[in-house]
């Protein structure tokens, strides 16, 4: 991926049918025509408009090399595309559902399998990321601490954007941070609506990696309980909602955020003010503070002030 560098994609591009159907929005339709013609390319159109996807099919079934090369093909120099990490990796009950097999038999042969339909990508120079999306169930217990880093040392040597959704992870913003800190791994930054077991984030880039941000929408009212899976996803961003995650994005790729950081220097976190629970919260590389205080800008919580400040080691020594 390129440094300091902002993309903006969708996940996915083919969305032919549904309330959802990109037809006539995204993709034209001849006038008097329902559909488009059989010969119209969705991505190459796409990839005239958008510098990078976030292919959602790769989550259901893993592609082809022969598919991931055509891919390569029908986009310009400089696309790029993120993948998601097959469901056997991150959702085994659903991978047990979709196909009856053991989610549980999972080794060496499928991170090759899926390695491989990365290759041509890889090879062209368009790979952006892997995302490992895991879902909300997935708590932070020795356990799947321990997978998830079996996961990143597996596919280690590529950049993987880590989503965690439940608030255990970031109940534990020291350890979540130095875990995947040490494999090279994004902590996935999302928007989405927030109930009592959600992660809490507060859109501060992780600059020793790279900065990854998602916005699934806020429709809490379907969020859990809909007639379609793609229902919860049934929202609109207003352009005030949209101008604080363009601010993030512009601080995580301004250069400063993407120099080298001093070897004495480490993540540090913030304890919020008026925070009845006393939580630390993640702030990366304190070494560079200003106390401009426009921090506070992307606090999530509604609460004001920085009552104290503290690097990951003194914490940890504390």
């Amino acid at each position: 991926m390129s440094d300091s560098q902002i993309r903006v994609g969708t996940s996915g591009w083919s969305y032919p049918a549904g309330e959802g159907t990109w037809n006539g929005i995204f993709y034209p339709v001849p006038p008097g025509h329902k559909t488009r013609s059989a010969k119209f390319d969705e991505l190459r159109f796409y990839a005239e408009h958008f510098d990078t996807v976030e292919v959602n099919s790769t989550f259901y079934r893993i592609p082809t090399p022969a598919v991931a090369r055509g891919w390569t093909e029908r986009t310009p120099p400089g696309f790029e595309f993120s993948l998601k990490l097959f469901q056997k990796f991150t959702h085994p009950q659903m991978y047990h559902e979709a196909t009856g097999q053991n989610p549980w038999d999972l080794g060496q042969k499928d991170v090759d399998e899926f390695r491989s339909a990365l290759d041509p990508i890889a090879s062209a120079g368009k790979l952006g990321a892997l995302l490992a999306q895991f879902p909300a169930s997935f708590k932070n217990e020795p356990d799947t601490r321990a997978y998830l880093e079996w996961l990143l040392e597996r596919f280690r040597g590529y950049p993987v954007a880590v989503e965690l959704r439940h608030k255990s992870w970031s109940d534990q913003p020291v350890e979540t941070l130095q875990m995947l800190d040490a494999h090279g791994a994004a902590w996935t930054q999302i928007d989405e609506p927030k109930f009592r077991f959600s992660i809490r984030q507060s859109l501060l880039p992780n600059v020793r990696t790279f900065y990854y941000l998602r916005l699934h929408g806020r429709n809490a009212a379907e969020w859990w309980r809909h007639d379609r899976s793609e229902d919860r996803y049934n929202y609109y961003y207003s352009a005030e909602e949209l101008e604080r995650f363009a601010e993030a994005a512009e601080t995580a790729a301004s250069p400063s955020q993407n120099e080298p950081a001093p070897d004495s220097a480490s993540p540090s976190v913030v304890r919020i003010a008026d925070d009845p629970e006393r939580r630390w919260y993640p702030v990366i590389d304190y070494s560079r503070c200003t106390n401009c205080m426009e921090c506070i800008d992307f606090c999530l919580f509604g609460v004001y002030g920085l009552d104290e400040v503290m690097s990951l080691d003194e914490l940890a020594a504390s």
